[in-house]
């Protein structure tokens, strides 16, 4: 139009474009945050209606616990069913049973997801300080109406950026326990040292006895159990007597024919 500087155009459709820009960087964010919960997931689907997720071997991982900290919820399958899966090498190394965890906001809600936000937010500003910056200056009254919209329509076009940038509500279900990072793995850490304190130490004495790859084996068993030694030696020399004078005559269950 007649009567309007360049450079209020050029103004008005930098800060435009830097609006498109902010959020295409946030879209490709999203997208790669996306791939990574499902890399983290191998494979798992969550099913929304029963706040659950399902493992490849049709096993389901319930609520564990919450991280208010870390805003996420832990799902753990049931360690036996994992310890036995004949996949589980491939899935997980604990003994407590595959975990998963799922960010109770939506996006953004990790803190490297709020710094891309973030950075999405810091381009809008610099689309809005361009034409704010123009204003300045004897400007007419057409070119100030150009320069308000646009900044009006940069500011409405950024709201979604914006209002999603503060943590929404918790919305976790009530029966979930509250528990930190640290709380939780102390908990598998000591689930795991009774576990190994429950295992037996008994051996059975109908075991052979130390062999040549390991003359230590049993070895303190009898040092500290003679009476064992001196059953074997008696038992064995009777089976030696047994065996060479023949099957030993007696009452038997057969009838003879």
């Amino acid at each position: 139009m007649d009567g309007i500087d360049p450079a209020v155009w050029f103004a008005a459709g930098y800060g435009i474009v830097l609006l498109l820009v902010a959020h295409v960087l946030d879209k490709l964010a999203r997208r790669t945050a996306q791939r990574t919960v499902e890399w983290r997931s191998g494979g798992f689907r969550y099913h929304a209606d029963h706040d659950a997720w399902v493992c490849p071997e049709d096993q389901w991982l319930w609520p564990d616990s919450f991280d208010p900290d870390n805003r996420v919820m832990r799902y753990r399958a049931s360690p036996t069913v994992c310890n036995a899966c004949p996949v589980k090498d491939t899935c997980t190394t604990s003994g407590n049973g595959r975990q998963i965890s799922r960010n109770v906001d939506p996006w953004p809600s990790s803190e490297a997801e709020r710094f891309h936000r973030g950075i999405a937010c810091a381009v809008v500003v610099l689309g809005l300080a361009w034409p704010l910056a123009t204003m300045i200056g004897n400007r007419s009254t057409l070119e100030m109406v150009v320069l308000a919209a646009a900044v009006i329509a940069i500011a409405a076009g950024s709201w979604p950026l914006w209002s999603h940038l503060r943590r929404s509500p918790a919305g976790f279900p009530d029966h979930v326990k509250v528990e930190a990072l640290d709380d939780t793995i102390a908990r598998q850490t000591a689930g795991t040292q009774s576990a190994a304190r429950r295992r037996t130490t008994y051996r059975s004495d109908l075991r052979p006895g130390p062999s040549a790859d390991h003359p230590d084996a049993g070895g303190s068993e009898q040092a500290e159990n003679p009476e064992h030694d001196r059953f074997a030696t008696r038992w064995g020399s009777f089976e030696e007597n047994a065996g060479d004078q023949g099957p030993l005559s007696g009452w038997s269950r057969r009838k003879n024919k």
